[in-house]
């Protein structure tokens, strides 16, 4: 089963984007930091990443260009889901590595193209 990481500190959000992705036949592994989630990647290795930007600690475009730096994790797909969605935050994220950015509330059907795009659908 594919499964997907969750960076998310909003509860509300957080269960949004694990419901959707379930429904998608994803295996869903939630944190609510990055310190959280490096824990959780010590044992998991997900299919796809979704990082919020606005993280406590460490943000998620510097988490993105760790992930992407790292020869464990750089051919995971990151997705950036954030409030942040401006051309220029777009722009920052792709260049930190991110594969796909979506700006919040995320659709089902947003999220249903991108999986598809990544080839995860």
């Amino acid at each position: 089963m594919k499964s997907a990481l969750i960076v998310e500190d909003s509860l509300t959000d957080r269960e949004y984007m694990a419901r959707s992705l379930m429904a998608a036949g994803f295996n869903v592994i939630s944190t609510s930091s990055v310190e959280e989630a490096k824990d959780k990647l010590i044992n998991e290795s997900p299919n796809i990443i979704f990082l919020d930007v606005i993280l406590p600690g460490q943000s998620g475009f510097e988490f993105c260009r760790e992930l992407k730096g790292s020869p464990d994790t750089k051919k995971i797909p990151v997705v950036i889901c954030s409030t942040k969605g401006t051309e220029v935050d777009k722009t920052w994220g792709t260049m930190l590595g991110a594969d796909e950015y979506l700006a919040k509330p995320v659709e089902l059907q947003t999220l249903q193209k991108t999986l598809t795009r990544l080839g995860l659908a």
